[in-house]
Parts: C-alpha cells; sequence; structure tokens
C-alpha cells in the first residue's frame, strides 16, 4: 500500500524509538518502503539497519514478514520492539524454539491485526502449515535481513535463502526490502536477481569507518602476542576469532590461566552456556569472548575496542563484518589480524570432498583475503574497492599507512599488464595475467595456448607474485576491473584506456612476504630474543644454594633450574607474576618466592631494567580435571597404574603430571604405592642420594645408581616422594 511520502516522520522516530533524528540515508529509505516500493539496502554494522524496516511496520497497515537467520537476533529485536510498545503482541517470532501453545498465541495475535512485525526463519517459512497461515495474512511487506545469505558468493551463504522468492510468491505478493551489511557488487547483483528485484532502489551507505585500525601481523607466537594486546589494555571489550571450536577452547583457557576474564563461544556448546557466555560478555562480566564466527550478528555491544582474528576468516566479507563489531560507538576500535599462508593452505584442504563450484568459489574468496593480507598498500582503501566503493586518499590510520613500504616507479610495469590483459581478449583472471608475464607456463596457461603469445614472458625478470601486487594496485586505481557476472575475469576501465593513449607515473610497493619475515622472527627468537641474564641467573643460583643450606635440602627441591632460567628472562616482581614462571606453583611462591623477589626487584632497579611487557605465558600443560582426579585417587591410596588406565595414560605420563604436581609445590603421599613395589633398601638408597645431590637430573641418579640396579621408573617415583616431602 503506498503511503503519502509527504507524512513527517520525524515526530514518529520520536514517539516510536526515542530518537531525534535519522542516521544517514534512514529517512529515504523508510519513504521508499513506504511508497511501496522494492528496495535494496546495503549499510555498514552499526549503521542502522533494523530502523528502516521496524518503523515502516509501524506505519503501514498488516504485517511486516522478517525473514531472519538467527533464532537469538529475532528474541533480541522482538524484545527491543516490545520495550518500544505498549502492546507485547506488537512483534512476534515464528521458529522451532517455539512450543505448539506458544505458536497458537502468535498466529492468534497476527490473525487479530495486533501483530506490526514478524520474524521468520527462512526454514520456518517454507513449512507448508506456516505458508497456509500467511496466505490469510495482510503482509504489508517482507523484509529479508542479511540478505548476503542468498548468494553463494557471499560469506554465509544458506541454500534455504534462495528459495525465499518462490515461497514469496505463494504466499501472496508485496515490495520488498533486501537488508545486508556486507555485498561485493557481485554479490548484490546475486541477491537482487534471486529476489527478482533487479529493479529495486538501491540505497549504498559507505563502508568507510573513521575510527577503525586495521593491522595484519605475522602469526608468530600469536597466543603470546594476543595475551600481551589484551593484558596492556586491561577492562577493555575484545573478540578474538578463531575457525575452529578446538582452538576457542584451547585459547580461552590459556587466557584464563593467564588472568584474563576470557569465555569461549562457538556453535558445540550448549545453548545455555553460550547464552550465558554471551550475556556475560554483554554485561561486561567478562572482558574477552573467543569465539568462532557462530558469535556476534546482531550483538548489538557498542563498545567493543579489539576485534582479534587468531585465524584469518575464509573471506574478506566475512572479515569486515566481523571487523565492524569493533567501536561502534565511534570510540577506539583495534582490528589485528594474524596471517600465515599455512592457514590458508589448511582451509584449502577442508573445501577438498565440497562440489566443484564451490571449491572454485571458494578458492576465489580464500585468494581475496590473501592479496588483502599480503597487500602493503592501504587496507581501508583495499577494503572499500573490495566492495565497490572508491576512495581517492588513504586512510592514514592502518599498519601500511603509517609504516609505508618503499615505493617504486611502476609505469612500464602496469602498461605491460594492460597491453597484455587486451592481447587475451580481456577473458582472464588475474593469476592467469601473472602467470602469463612472468613467463610461467602452468597447464592452464598451455590450454590456451598463452605460452605462445607475444606476451608470454615480456615481464620474466618478477615473479608471480610481483604481477599480481602490480594487477591489484590497478584495481585499487580503477585502470581495470572485476566482471560481475564472471566473477574475477580481469577488464580494462575507460581509465585504463586512457593511460595506455597517454602514460602518467604510478607509483608502486612491494606486497609483504609474511613468509620471509616468519623465518626472519624464528632466528632472532632463536638468536637472543628472551635470553637468560646471565649476572641475574648467578645471583639467583647463589640465593637458592645459602636457602637450601639454612633449610637442610638440596636446591632442586627449592626451584630447579628451569625456573631459575626463567625469571632471568622475565624479571617477576610480585608472586602473580613470580606463579606465571615455569615450573613454579602458588605453593612454591608462597613458600620460597619472598627473598627471590626482593634480590629481583633490587637488581631491576640497580640496573635500570626495563622488565619485558609481555610477561610469560603459561600453558595449559596439565588440565585441571587430570590433577583433582589424580590427588583425589592418591588420598584414596589408589594404585598409580589403575589411576594411569582410567585416565587412558601410560606410566610415564602419570610420572609426568605427578612430577608437575609436586614441582610446583602441590604435597602427595604416594608412600603407600612405593611401600607395595619397592624394597625398603632401594627406597632408603635413592632417597640417601638425592639428599646429597646437587641437582635432581635422571641419567645422572641412573649414572651414579647403576642403571643394572635401578630403572628409571623407580627413581622418578622416590624423587616425586622426596620432593613432596622436603619442599612442599
Amino acid at each position: 500500500m503506498d503511503i503519502s511520502v509527504d507524512l513527517p516522520l520525524l515526530p514518529l522516530l520520536k514517539k516510536h524509538f526515542g530518537f531525534d533524528k535519522f542516521k544517514g540515508n534512514q529517512e529515504d529509505i523508510i519513504k521508499n518502503v513506504l511508497a511501496g516500493n522494492d528496495t535494496f539496502v546495503l549499510m555498514p554494522t552499526g549503521g542502522g539497519k533494523s530502523l528502516c524496516y521496524q518503523m515502516p511496520s509501524l506505519i503501514l497497515p498488516g504485517t511486516a514478514v522478517v525473514i531472519s537467520p538467527l533464532i537469538a537476533l529475532m528474541k533480541n529485536q522482538v524484545d527491543a520492539m516490545r520495550a518500544f510498545s505498549m502492546e507485547d503482541g506488537v512483534a512476534h517470532f515464528l521458529n522451532s524454539s517455539l512450543n505448539k501453545t506458544e505458536i497458537t498465541k502468535v498466529k492468534e495475535d497476527v490473525i487479530l491485526g495486533k501483530t506490526r512485525l514478524l520474524y521468520v526463519a527462512p526454514e520456518s517459512l517454507t513449512k507448508e502449515e506456516n505458508v497456509i497461515f500467511l496466505q490469510q495474512v495482510n503482509v504489508s511487506f517482507y523484509a529479508v535481513d542479511e540478505a548476503h545469505c542468498i548468494s553463494e558468493w557471499g560469506h554465509d551463504f544458506r541454500p534455504e535463502y534462495r528459495r525465499i522468492r518462490p515461497i514469496i510468491n505463494e504466499i501472496g505478493n508485496a515490495p520488498i526490502i533486501a537488508l545486508t551489511a556486507t555485498a561485493t557488487p557481485k554479490v548484490q547483483h546475486d541477491i537482487q536477481k534471486n529476489l527478482s528485484m533487479l529493479e529495486a532502489r538501491v540505497f549504498k551507505s559507505s563502508f568507510r569507518r573513521h575510527n577503525l585500525y586495521y593491522e595484519v601481523r605475522p602469526k608468530l607466537n600469536a597466543t603470546k602476542e594476543i595475551i600481551k594486546i589484551i593484558k596492556n589494555n586491561p577492562g577493555k571489550s575484545c573478540i578474538v576469532y578463531c575457525l575452529s571450536r578446538k582452538k576457542v577452547e584451547e585459547l580461552a583457557e590459556t587466557m584464563q590461566v593467564n588472568g584474563i576474564n576470557a569465555l569461549p563461544y562457538h556453535a558445540g556448546m550448549d545453548s545455555a552456556t553460550r547464552s550465558r557466555n554471551q550475556d556475560m560478555f554483554l554485561m561486561e562480566e567478562a572482558d574477552v569472548i573467543v569465539a568462532t564466527i557462530a558469535f556476534g550478528m546482531g550483538i548489538d555491544k557498542p563498545d567493543v575496542r579489539y576485534v582479534i582474528h587468531y585465524d584469518i576468516p575464509k573471506s574478506l566479507e566475512g572479515y569486515y563484518q566481523e571487523t565492524g563489531r569493533a567501536g561502534r560507538d565511534g570510540g577506539e576500535g583495534k582490528c589485528i589480524t594474524f596471517y600465515s599462508f599455512s592457514d590458508i593452505q589448511k582451509l584449502e584442504k577442508f573445501m577438498q570432498g565440497k562440489p566443484v563450484n564451490e571449491q572454485e568459489i571458494g578458492k576465489q574468496l580464500l585468494m581475496e583475503t590473501v592479496a588483502y593480507a599480503e597487500s602493503s598498500v592501504c587496507r581501508v582503501r583495499q577494503l572499500l574497492n573490495y566492495f565497490g566503493e572508491i576512495m581517492e586518499e588513504n586512510c592514514g590510520n592502518c599498519d601500511n599507512c603509517l609504516h609505508p613500504k618503499e615505493q617504486f616507479e611502476g609505469r612500464d610495469y602496469v602498461e605491460m599488464a594492460l597491453e597484455t590483459i587486451i592481447e587475451v581478449q580481456e577473458k582472464f583472471k588475474a593469476d592467469h595475467v601473472a602467470n602469463i608475464l612472468s613467463g610461467n607456463a602452468t597447464a592452464n596457461v598451455k590450454t590456451y595456448n598463452h605460452h605462445k603469445i607475444e606476451a608470454f614472458g615480456r615481464g620474466k625478470d618478477k615473479d608471480r607474485k610481483f604481477w599480481t601486487a602490480v594487477i591489484r594496485q590497478m584495481l585499487i586505481a580503477q585502470l581495470i576491473s572485476k566482471e560481475i557476472e564472471n566473477y574475477g575475469l580481469i577488464k580494462v576501465t575507460a581509465e585504463g584506456h586512457k593511460y595506455l593513449e597517454k602514460p602518467w607515473s604510478f607509483k608502486l610497493t612491494k606486497d609483504h612476504d609474511y613468509d620471509e619475515i616468519d623465518e626472519e622472527n624464528a632466528a632472532k627468537n632463536q638468536a637472543g630474543a628472551g635470553a637468560v641474564d646471565p649476572a641475574l641467573f648467578s645471583m639467583l643460583k647463589d640465593l637458592r644454594k645459602k636457602l637450601s643450606k639454612k633449610l637442610g635440602v638440596p636446591p632442586f627441591v627449592i626451584f630447579q633450574d628451569p625456573s631459575l632460567e626463567d625469571m632471568a628472562i622475565q624479571y617477576p616482581i610480585n608472586i602473580e607474576e613470580l606463579q606465571l614462571i615455569v615450573g613454579v606453583g602458588a605453593g612454591k611462591a608462597q613458600r620460597y618466592g619472598k627473598e627471590f623477589l626482593e634480590l629481583i626487584t633490587q637488581y631491576v632497579k640497580e640496573n635500570e631494567i626495563e622488565r619485558p611487557q609481555d610477561m610469560v605465558v603459561r600453558s595449559v600443560v596439565n588440565k585441571s580435571g587430570n590433577k583433582v582426579y589424580i590427588i583425589q585417587s592418591i588420598d584414596r591410596k589408589m594404585p598409580l597404574p589403575d589411576i594411569a588406565s582410567a585416565k587412558g595414560m601410560e606410566m610415564d605420563e602419570l610420572l609426568d603430571e605427578l612430577e608437575a604436581i609436586v614441582y610446583s609445590g602441590t604435597k602427595i603421599d604416594i608412600e603407600y604405592y612405593l611401600g607395595e613395589c619397592m624394597d625398603e633398601d632401594v627406597l632408603q638408597e635413592i632417597t640417601d642420594y638425592f639428599h646429597e645431590a646437587e641437582d635432581d637430573g635422571i641419567p645422572a641418579a641412573l649414572a651414579e645408581l647403576g642403571e643394572e640396579y635401578y630403572s628409571e621408573e623407580e627413581i622418578r617415583l622416590v624423587r616425586i616422594k622426596y620432593i613432596s616431602e622436603m619442599g612442599n
């Protein structure tokens, strides 16, 4: 139904939603919907898409049907709409989470005309009983939210989304508004074509978010780097994205043992735990959520300060949407991604076994992500270019702008590339053109006999990666474009033809080579980073010796050498930091830590040492469940082999666990077991050895005691008993 576009909307906006003014092009979009026109809305995360269909639903007679993919999101939106209205029936959702009584209530409210907004999952929309029900309803318009789910080229393709148009035809035609936060020109065309709305008026907001900082780092010690970022920004909200559920669990647990208030979130968790973790994050009871991409769609938390990608996403659309959750209030928003090409190779392997068409699309989307990560040009310009938006200037707020790579004159290279694209009749993708220019006779190049054309090897003094970078920078400069229908085919634009007629200076930058960076950093790490301070190490050993004489125990009972070495790298100056040192638990830190901390604090002060900000990251070696079970079983005097068997361990693995327990300061009593499996003389002789020994190494003990008389297992068992009794 056409409602006059002259209707004053601001008083209604104030009345229903409490806002004094519209954001961006919201008002024009709403007027277009009220006029009964099909509408396509492309608006970045945080731009206010929901209002574009919520407000018309309150003005137009009938019920607006909103097709949305997420049950959690529907509930949030329905609650929000009810908060604006006096009547609960104003908004409902219809999905698999409702029981029969609840479904009946929803349908009654809709038929009675109380409901202005009905959220439906695409799966529910296709059910025959729902189609029959909706045929009785006066549908004011259809809103297709997260419309990128329609396209196989979108980052979250859902096959059931492609069935929306036929179902609408069955229920009864009404105007459509399709909305998405991320769509390339290709995806946009695909959505409009599938929904039969190619004539729709398109409203496109800028994808530029001035407050977001973008950075890509080589994936080296990523866990440690992430913990360092979070520790240096206490109290700030952060989302860390991982691709696998296993990595989510591991990373959240590692953060927890390092004193960070972090929670996991992924689709494999039961819904109650998942909802609780999400709510704790929203209510600021947790600072960090570690999640798969299942988290975040429709999560309206305005003050997320960091979005960190432990793994590079499968597409730039997914990446843009996830980073868009940072700084939605216009404040600080830092988007940091860890990149390694080996991750890309893993993602390619996951695609094997999928239909060929899906593999092809997936690989092309992945290569766009690689291009973004490895490129040394302005990150924001690249992202905007990908979404079909031209930005003339650099953003000045990304790693590539703040730390620019050296530029060189690229006029000849650009000319060469343009001529080659024309020579192959603009029918090939960037990698094919790069292979021709670098003289790389791949199977594909040979299939088209392109190893025999004049352009082949024209730029063979440079490799394929170099030419790929040139082509990428030509795309950003609009000299070439990618065709929409046959995605990825490179075409020369009018600007490109102008360039060929009269070339001008064109500055290029070389891509990042993260493999090289990885090798350099690995070498640096081995050579000197985190080196032991020899003077401090010597002083710590002297203190340990002094204490060992005073207490009448061997030095290793107090702290082992690896613990002293770690202290001489990390310089801990309080009890919390000391507990993070390798081999030191709360018990050891409390019992022996005071004098060591005093010595280190004094040493740091006198020598004006700048302590490392990335305090040692404590790894999750012993699962707390194992530790508790082992201690409780020993308290019940359960035979050690039975404990190992119950936990699916070999005996030497159980001994590793027991050593970690006693060395970190926890007391356990295994005398009951030793009494059964070892002669008293043997037990005494090994105990005497450790009482006199300077260190607790097993090879030295075997050499001294004689391998023919004592086994390694016996020596380790007695050492565990000895450390527990003497040190704890």
